[in-house]
């Protein structure tokens, strides 16, 4: 019997406000990064779920998903360690609510707002090439409705 190979599911949000992106600062094993709130989707939840529970983790605003900007392929290969790993990205815009007075996620270093200059300039420090790939689809106004979504109940 073969092994079935399966990416890791990720979210991630795209939120802008007076041109500039909410983005974070975190420590990863390959030292500090900028990514987009984003993260692991868990088990007994949906893609939306995941995103606003994310967002919120990562930067304590609570986050309103409005629509899917797209879905996203790619292998990242750790410097430090050499794993390679697979990620499937979704990808969502919406709106970002209040800030909540909760810390954020361990190894978030801050979430701050970040013109589009600003996170070309840090290009070398991105999470992934998905961050800005993500962010430039976003400008482009690539956008497909929410209802494209389907979680069965079974999967909650």
């Amino acid at each position: 019997m073969s092994t079935i190979w399966k990416p890791s599911v990720t979210v991630a949000a795209i939120i802008e406000r007076q041109n500039r992106f909410l983005m974070v600062e975190e420590d990863t094993p390959d030292g500090v990064r900028i990514n987009q709130p984003a993260g692991h989707l868990e088990a007994k939840e949906s893609l939306e779920q995941a995103v606003i529970r994310e967002t919120l983790e990562e930067t304590a605003y609570e986050f309103q998903p409005t629509a899917l900007v797209g879905t996203y392929l790619s292998t990242f290969v750790s410097p430090s360690s050499g794993e390679t790993v697979t990620y499937l990205r979704f990808a969502f815009t919406g709106d970002a609510g209040d800030l909540t007075d909760r810390p954020l996620d361990h190894g978030i270093r801050a979430a701050r707002w970040m013109s589009y200059a600003e996170i070309l300039n840090c290009e070398h420090q991105h999470r992934s090439p998905l961050v800005l790939q993500c962010i430039d689809d976003y400008l482009r106004g690539k956008r497909a409705p929410l209802s494209l979504l389907f979680t069965h109940p079974s999967a909650l």
